[in-house]
């Protein structure tokens, strides 16, 4: 089964959600991640988050949507309510947002974190 997060960057939430699936998944599950406007890094809050979990993806760079991987993924997930996908059918993670709540750094990154990696293990385990 192939698996499409996306965000607008693909510099942190997709690529945390990735992450996050494939070391849940392992290779049972085929894992990618884009964004609808790919930033130039990942980022480093984000993989220093992850690093705190024993996953590293620092050498993961941000990418645009492939067009044949959007068709055929058998799940699209879009992390976050500012990107959208050209595709029918997706689900969206409304994911939580701490900096709306004056919440900063690495305390923001942490929360994220949490809410991702909730939402990616109900997936893997689902599947």
């Amino acid at each position: 089964m192939k698996i499409l997060f996306v965000c607008v960057g693909n510099a942190g939430k997709s690529q945390m959600a990735a992450a996050l699936a494939q070391h849940y998944a392992g290779d049972r599950l085929e894992i990618h991640s884009a964004g609808t406007r790919p930033k130039s890094a990942v980022n480093q809050q984000s993989v220093a988050a992850l690093q705190e979990w024993g996953i590293d993806f620092s050498n993961e760079v941000p990418k645009g949507i492939d067009p044949q991987l959007l068709v055929s993924a058998d799940r699209v997930i879009v992390l976050g309510s500012e990107a959208d996908v050209d595709t029918r059918d997706y689900e969206r993670w409304t994911t939580d947002e701490p900096s709306a709540r004056g919440i900063e750094g690495m305390e923001r990154m942490r929360l994220i974190r949490e809410d991702i990696d909730a939402r990616v293990r109900q997936l893997v385990e689902k599947l």
